[in-house]
Formats: C-alpha cells, structure tokens, sequence
C-alpha cells in the first residue's frame, strides 16, 4: 500500500509540471519543483522571464493557482517564481530559443541560429555543446543536422549525471521539427580530467619536522642554534635521538665465527674450512692408493711363503 501512495504522489507531481510548463509555453521556463509543506503544496517555477509568468498586478498567478486547485485538488497551492542565474547554460531553455527562432525566420536560417547559440553557449564558460535539427530542413526532404562545439561525454554514468538534455519542437509550415539540445556545464567533474602538478607547486617539509617540534611550537619559539628550539616560555624542544638497534634486531654472528673465536680464547688453531678440508683430502687419497699398491707384491710373498712351509710339514714336495 506504501508503494501505492508514493508512485501515486509521483505521477501527480508529474501531471501538475506538464500542466504548468504547457499553461507557460514560450515563456522561458527552465524546471519545475513541487514540495509537500505543513501549510499546503508549494511549487516553484524557475524561469528566465519571471515578469511575462507572473503578469500585471498578479493575474497569471492568480489563474493558475485556481486551475490547479479546481484540475488536482490541491488545498492550498503556493506557487513561486525563481530566476534562472545563466540561461545559456539551461538546455531547455536554449531548446525553447531556438524553436522561436525557427518558428519567427523559418527554416532557410537555421544554421545561422544554430550557430549563434553555439557561440553563446560556449561564451557562457559551457564545457561543450551538441543541437540536433531534425525535420524538413531545409527542402522538403527530411534529413538531420548536428552542431557541436567544445567537449561532450556520450558514454558512462558522466553521460548522464553530467549533461543536461532537453527537446523541443517548433510547428512550421513544412512540418514539425524536432530540436535535441546537450550540454555540459562548467561544473561537471570529468572522471578523465587529470591535473600534472608542477614541481614547485610540491609541499616542502616543514623544518619542524626535523627536530620534531610542532609547527604551533616552531611559531611560537625561537631558533637559538642548530638543532636548539625553544618554545614561547623559553623551555628548550629537545630534538628525538636517533633509536638504538635493538639486539634481536641485531645482526647475529653465525656458529662458525663463534667457535672460532673460542679456539682463538683458548689458543687452539682456528679449524680449518670446509674449502681447506676439501682441499686436503684430494693427496690423502692419492698418497693411500700408492701405499696400498706397494703393499699388495710383499703380502702375496708372503702368502707363497706360508704354503710353502705348510706343504713341507706335510711331507710333500715344495
């Protein structure tokens, strides 16, 4: 049922702007904004001539208020005019200009009109412009013209969010023709626009950073000497001494220097490398290998010499 009521509020609201910008045609009205007040609706019309929406000593006003009363029944419908700051930079409003301008010199002119509105748009401090002209222009033939000046979005959400659109039509005697107006205000952040900073525009660090003094300090003190900072009071701003390694985080002598320096503690000769060891094993080996070979002759006489006996215990011949 909530969601009832709020579609139902909204499209009141939206029959209530398309009367009142049907009631005020070709007066230079930019947007409508209906609110919901303690005393009653209040509905404010923004527009580039307030004077010609509000009349002599009222009366438009007066007759709107009581169609709006009699056509939504409203209670007490509050209507008020605001004034549109920069009217080249309302789309609709430009839509609207351009339409009276074809209606006022037909379509033979209407590149001359659509070029002035360029002209004016981008002379505003406009980002960029499009004006699309459909329709019997300028033959019989139907065909499109575009006109743009300056830079437009045409995709993403900056598409959307950051360009103001607006249509409008102008009744000739060829036809209808349609008028599409886009254009970015000055205003639009651009999510592409990257700014290169200069490297003097760079923040320097404070000199207070250095002896660790707050800047509220350095500008009350007084510099006596270097690295000597004393505030308003006259109390020296000691500087921060610089943090002493701590041992864990103290480079560790591995297991082989400490056992060499304890053999160098008790006079034993440093031990040898492992480079040194492998060094040495190479001739040991060499020199083992020899030993064995001149060993092999003197054990096999040996050997002979001990058959040779046991035969001739035996009785046997040698």
């Amino acid at each position: 049922m909530i969601e009832r009521k709020i579609v139902e509020q909204r499209m009141k609201e939206l029959k209530i702007q398309e009367y009142i910008a049907g009631d005020l045609k070709n007066s230079g009205l930019s947007h409508i904004k209906v609110q919901r007040t303690p005393l009653g609706e209040k509905i404010v019309v923004y527009t580039a001539r307030p004077g010609m929406i509000v009349g002599r000593k009222g009366q438009n006003i007066k007759k709107l208020t009581t169609d709006l009363k009699r056509e939504y029944q409203l209670e007490n419908p509050q209507i008020e005019i605001a004034e549109v700051e920069n009217i080249n930079l309302d789309a609709r409003i430009v839509a609207e200009r351009i339409a009276m301008s074809l209606e006022r010199f037909g379509s033979q002119r209407f590149k001359g009109v659509a070029h002035k509105v360029l002209t004016d748009v981008m002379a505003a401090g406009a980002l960029g412009i499009e004006v699309t002209i459909s329709g019997k222009v300028p033959s019989m033939r139907a065909k499109t013209w575009r006109f743009f000046s300056g830079y437009l979005k045409k995709c993403g959400d900056i598409a959307i969010s950051g360009v103001h659109h607006a249509y409008a039509t102008a009744l000739l005697k060829s036809g209808v023709i349609g008028i599409q107006v886009s254009i970015m205000p000055p205003t639009t952040k651009r999510p592409d626009d990257v700014k290169i900073r200069a490297p003097e525009e760079l923040q320097q660090p404070a000199s207070g950073s250095v002896l660790g003094a707050s800047p509220s300090k350095l500008v009350a003190g007084e510099v006596r000497a270097a690295g000597d900072v004393r505030d308003a009071s006259g109390e020296a701003l000691q500087a921060p001494q610089a943090e002493q390694a701590s041992p864990s985080k103290a480079k560790r002598p591995s297991r082989s220097r400490k056992k060499a320096d304890k053999q160098a503690s008790e006079g034993k000769p440093a031990s040898e490398t492992p480079g040194e060891k492998a060094a040495e094993k190479q001739p040991r080996k060499k020199k083992e290998t020899k030993d064995m070979k001149e060993a092999v002759p003197a054990a096999a006489i040996d050997n002979t010499a001990a058959i040779a006996d046991t035969a001739a215990s035996a009785g046997g011949q040698p």
